[in-house]
């Protein structure tokens, strides 16, 4: 029994834990701190609806059907080229980065001690604007003493204290509706997860849906993980450079998922 579970843990870990289009895109919202827990809750609750889909024995229906596999493999090459095209402009274009965290200024003065001078501010307002060190642009101090923030026109955060200005927000709607995409249009998912796991599972006789059980932990444990835990290295992302590095890498491998799907079809 336990032996079946831990097996499942490994097993579903060895199968999730290389990048993909999934882990890409967990990856990237986790950075941005952007709706963590609906993208780990959809990644982690499609994984486990495959898995028990897969365990039930619906894999062997699935290989056996030409068509639906010609369907799915063009639906999923089509939305991991679409992805990666995207990921491919923001590393072009560039110009994304994060607030790390808000940067403490003293009313009235700049880091350094240099005076802040109001630009275009009204009488008793606070400044819109500082202006320091020969016109370096810094965002004004607000009455509690934290930087003030620019909001995009989509309510996302605006400039940092360096005049860097991150992507906008994005919808909690269009995040979802991404992880969906990137979960079940992706015939790779119900090639590991449905086909390959379920027959694996199968082997373990009447101990399998402890294996599966065990695989449902396994993707639980790390989608949680890489969501929350890519926390760590938001200070590495602080840096627009940091972006393109990551967005040209993600573009690479959604575009080489792509090809190799398309090739293995028409093998």
């Amino acid at each position: 029994m336990w032996t079946s579970a831990l097996a499942g843990l490994g097993f579903g870990l060895a199968l999730i834990v290389a990048i993909g289009a999934q882990n890409a895109h967990v990856l990237r919202q986790g950075l941005r701190r952007e709706h963590v827990g609906a993208v780990v809750a959809v990644c982690a609750a499609s994984d486990v609806v495959l898995i028990v889909v897969g365990t039930a024995g619906v894999g062997g229906t699935i290989a056996a059907s030409r068509t639906l596999t010609v369907v799915m493999t063009v639906l999923g090459a089509g939305v991991l080229l679409t992805y990666g095209a995207l990921a491919a402009r923001r590393a072009v274009r560039g110009g994304e980065t994060l607030v790390v965290e808000p940067v403490p200024v003293a009313a009235g003065a700049a880091p350094g001690g240099a005076p802040l001078v109001a630009v275009g501010a009204g009488a008793g307002d606070p400044p819109a604007e500082a202006a320091v060190d020969g016109g370096a642009a810094l965002p004004a101090a607000t009455g509690d003493g934290r930087v003030a923030r620019e909001r995009g026109g989509d309510g996302g955060t605006g400039t940092t204290a360096t005049g860097a200005r991150p992507g906008g927000r994005v919808r909690l709607g269009a995040v979802v509706a991404t992880t969906l995409a990137l979960t079940w249009l992706n015939p790779h998912v119900y090639l590991d997860t449905v086909v390959l796991l379920g027959s694996v599972a199968a082997g373990h006789g009447d101990a399998r849906w402890w294996f599966a059980a065990g695989a449902c932990v396994g993707s639980v444990v790390w989608f949680t993980a890489l969501g929350y835990g890519a926390a760590l290295l938001r200070p590495v992302f602080a840096r627009p450079a940091a972006w393109r590095v990551l967005d040209a890498v993600i573009a690479a491998v959604m575009a080489t998922i792509a090809t190799t799907l398309v090739l293995d079809l028409l093998a």
